[in-house]
């Protein structure tokens, strides 16, 4: 039977609430294996794993209730090992990685941000900025709307710098909110997002994460930002026990 892995604790975590179960249907059993100072919280796995809506909620929820009671390095959703076995195995093999991942990311959490352009109000601030294209548009303006070559040109030198300015921005954001976060952690490169960053925030200094992100938004209105948190720390955790089985990528728990 194959071993569905919720997350990595200390052995000397405190004990589960009796009775907890989490993804399946029926929910499966949750218990606990233990390797040397280290314990993972797992479940057997159940077939034909997807991502529906009630398993990634019990996948969650698990992780919350086992938080609860201390620090846990939590697994992305569909994270399946061959067996116990190769569980605690791994949990020996990675102990020290384990161990001074469960140190740093006490009391932390994270927060995932996105970035996006809003179309309208960057290419007014792209035209306020730019002076050639300023002047391009105004001659094609007063020659009735300027030649098929003149209208190509001009969409060019709005793209190129709409590019530019995407760039420059995802840049100014980071560097606005990393020096109230502990870490960070790019995510993948995604359509429609000019940044998509994680950042791990102490969680008695959040507000102060939360007032950068604000007051970045109220500097940059043409910007759209969109926050996700608090999340147990996924990003910071890998590498894991194995690899997520038959879960299509970024289809986990702490979706981004």
């Amino acid at each position: 039977m194959s071993t569905y892995v919720y997350g990595i604790t200390a052995r000397s975590h405190p004990a589960l609430p009796e009775g907890m179960t989490g993804v399946g249907e029926p929910a499966l059993p949750v218990r606990v294996l233990t390797a040397g100072e280290l314990a993972a919280v797992v479940s057997d796995a159940p077939e034909q794993l997807r991502p529906k809506r009630r398993d990634l909620l019990a996948h969650q929820n698990v992780l919350a209730e086992a938080g609860a009671a201390g620090c846990v390095l939590p697994m992305r959703f569909g994270m399946v090992a061959p067996d116990d076995d190769t569980v605690t195995q791994v949990l020996t093999e990675r102990a020290e990685h384990y161990l001074e991942r469960l140190k740093a990311l006490d009391g932390k959490v994270e927060y995932n941000v996105k970035a996006s352009h809003v179309e309208e109000a960057v290419l007014h601030k792209v035209m306020a900025e730019n002076a050639d294209i300023r002047a391009l548009a105004e001659a094609n303006r007063q020659s009735g709307g300027g030649s098929y070559d003149d209208k190509i040109r001009l969409g060019e030198m709005v793209a190129g710098a709409v590019k530019a300015k995407e760039a420059e921005d995802a840049a100014e954001v980071r560097s606005l909110l990393e020096p109230a976060a502990a870490a960070v952690s790019a995510g993948p490169e995604s359509t429609g997002w000019l940044l998509n960053v994680s950042f791990l925030v102490a969680r008695d200094t959040a507000e102060d994460f939360l007032a950068a992100v604000e007051q970045t938004r109220r500097t940059h209105p043409h910007l759209e930002l969109r926050v996700n948190g608090p999340l147990p720390p996924y990003s910071f955790v890998e590498p894991g026990p194995a690899e997520p089985a038959g879960t299509p990528a970024g289809a986990d728990a702490g979706a981004h």
